[in-house]
């Protein structure tokens, strides 16, 4: 089985993050969101991957290269607009050949292991299995109707669900899939939907199986949701010094520091990643937080938030709920009157509470 992992989208509902880095490549639990991906296919079995890229290729190929590191061989594949899933299907034909695939959304994370989704797939000899789970809001998704794990029919966001089972981006697909999107035209968004071409494998009575996730699962495409997969996946963290604390500080609960990283006069309350190469002084650090490589918290309190690699807070408060960017800096000036001085780019969002 070879893996098709698409990362050509923008980002845009995660600007101003994206202006700098391709969304697949954002970080939670100090890792980017693509490197769990390659890492779940490879555990699974699936060497030979497919990366369909766009805007932000170089971005990707820079920080996968060949795909050696991750135990697997790399394809990339060029996707000139993004017209659709099931366009970046026929894309990749030349890559995927008459081999069946597994088709993942490269901005997914979820937790349930690849290998027992793809053994289901070869023992019920399905033409398609997509993957499901129950959601609140299913208007906002392709949506399954299933009776007995077979799927009888799927509508992409429907203004009527016919269900509360939400395609979640993981597909596994038998090459018949070629000749159902071949047979499908664009929909209102001028795109041609995977939710389409299953759609004509059911009506055309192939098998097509509907798997329900065990676990839990994030769809990375806003803030609130990348702070979400950041708690999910430090629940599972290993706590491991690497750096060093002094005396003065108290570290409890599931904490990793990397190597490098000085701690003093701090207090670290778990689950916390620290980085590589950090300074924290005088601080507090609660649970829920990832400090990327050769950050500095300097007299900041920070809690439930994502710190990107090369940030500085000094003197800033109390954080809550935030994601701060590669580089930032959040610092407190020394200027009277009080004031807030603010270097803000298009599509920040900012909350100030005093």
């Amino acid at each position: 089985m070879k893996g098709l992992i698409l990362s050509g989208g923008k980002g845009t509902r995660l600007r101003p993050l994206t202006y700098a880095c391709a969304k697949q490549l954002l970080p939670v639990a100090n890792k980017p969101i693509l490197y769990y991906i390659l890492e779940g296919m490879s555990q699974a079995g699936v060497r030979e991957i497919g990366l369909v890229v766009g805007d932000t290729r170089r971005e990707i190929m820079a920080a996968i290269g060949d795909g050696q590191r991750f135990g697997v061989k790399v394809t990339y594949i060029h996707q000139e607009e993004p017209l659709g899933l099931a366009h970046a299907v026929l894309v990749a034909r030349p890559f995927l050949g008459d081999d069946p695939f597994m088709l993942y959304l490269g901005d997914n994370l979820l937790q349930e292991d690849l290998s027992q989704i793809i053994q289901r797939f070869y023992r019920e000899d399905c033409q398609a299995l997509v993957v499901v789970t129950p959601v609140a809001n299913p208007r906002l998704f392709g949506v399954a109707e299933v009776e007995n794990s077979r799927v009888i029919r799927v509508v992409e966001k429907p203004a009527r669900p016919v269900s509360n089972l939400a395609l979640i981006g993981v597909y596994l697909f038998q090459p018949q899939i070629f000749s159902a999107i071949n047979r499908i035209t664009p929909s209102w968004r001028n795109e041609l939907e995977i939710t389409d071409a299953i759609q004509v494998l059911v009506e055309d009575q192939a098998q097509v199986t509907a798997h329900t996730l065990q676990g839990w699962w994030k769809d990375t495409g806003l803030v609130d949701d990348l702070l979400d997969a950041n708690r999910y996946l430090l629940d599972r963290l290993a706590g491991q010094m690497g750096g060093q604390s002094d005396a003065a500080s108290m570290i409890q609960g599931k904490v990793a520091v990397g190597g490098g990283t000085r701690i003093r006069n701090s207090v670290i309350c778990g689950p916390v990643i620290i980085g590589e190469g950090c300074e924290v002084v005088n601080s507090y650090v609660g649970p829920y937080t990832s400090i990327g490589n050769k950050s500095r918290l300097l007299g900041v309190e920070v809690q439930q938030s994502i710190v990107m690699e090369g940030a500085v807070l000094r003197e800033a408060g109390r954080l809550a709920d935030s994601v701060i960017g590669r580089c930032a800096v959040i610092a407190r000036g020394p200027g009277r009157p009080k004031a807030h001085r603010l270097l803000v780019t298009d599509h920040s969002r900012l909350l100030l509470d005093d």
